[in-house]
């Protein structure tokens, strides 16, 4: 995986593989916000809430991650695993400060 990847966003990569849903909330801003195919999960409550059913809830695991768009905002392309939803998906992170302020999910 490259190193021009954000800290805030190595961050949630490392909550994920760690199955650890509260850094994950933790690494967005208190306003934040998840983008998942046009469902908006808003704040630390909202997010925890999602992850808990779609993502870290299901186990997810990310493999092969790469940037495809670096810069900000950067979005990086993975292979997703789990219990949930499996197949290659984009994750595209606006960064503002050291907080994630938005994470989008796209095919």
């Amino acid at each position: 995986m490259s190193t021009d990847i954000p800290a805030a966003v190595r961050r949630a990569l490392d909550a994920i593989d760690q199955l650890d849903n509260d850094a994950f909330a933790a690494a967005f801003a208190e306003d934040g916000y998840v983008d998942d195919w046009g469902r908006q999960f808003r704040g630390h409550g909202q997010i925890r809430s999602w992850s808990d059913n779609e993502l870290i809830g299901k186990r997810a695991t990310f493999t092969g991650t790469e940037v495809s768009t670096p810069g900000n905002p950067i979005t990086l392309l993975t292979q997703v695993g789990g219990d949930g939803f499996n197949g290659p998906s984009h994750f595209t992170f606006d960064v503002q400060g050291d907080r994630i302020a938005s994470m989008t999910i796209t095919a």
